[in-house]
């Protein structure tokens, strides 16, 4: 049997979202900002993907952390991606991706959730 709504956490996608950090960092100790911001991005990807199983690309880390430990992007494009586990001894069949996206001059307005094809 299965249960109601698995069937969407099994298939193989890559969304964008935008993750607004200031609301989710207000009130941290500054020293702290970074690491926890790194935190709550996975925390994020873990919610919206359906997976305990969240890896963060080094280039999303560099960019979270290039203004210094205390002066956090406000918000932050990213792409996360829903994978196969290839190791055969992997607790978990699928894991999250976490990549920065590109944003345009222009900013964060009007960009909502939006489904990326595989082939791009």
């Amino acid at each position: 049997m299965v249960e109601k709504g698995t069937k969407w956490r099994k298939e193989v996608i890559t969304r964008e979202y935008t993750i607004n950090l200031h609301k989710r960092l207000h009130g941290c100790t500054f020293k702290k900002k970074a690491p926890k911001a790194i935190k709550e991005i996975k925390k994020f990807a873990q919610k919206a993907m359906g997976t305990t199983d969240v890896r963060v690309d080094v280039k999303l880390n560099k960019h979270i952390w290039s203004r210094g430990i205390r002066s956090v992007p406000r918000r932050v494009r990213v792409r996360i991606a829903r994978k196969r586990n290839d190791k055969e001894d992997a607790k978990e069949e699928l894991f999250s991706l976490v990549t920065v996206a590109e944003v345009s001059q222009e900013g964060f307005k009007g960009l909502g959730t939006k489904v990326v094809d595989e082939a791009d």
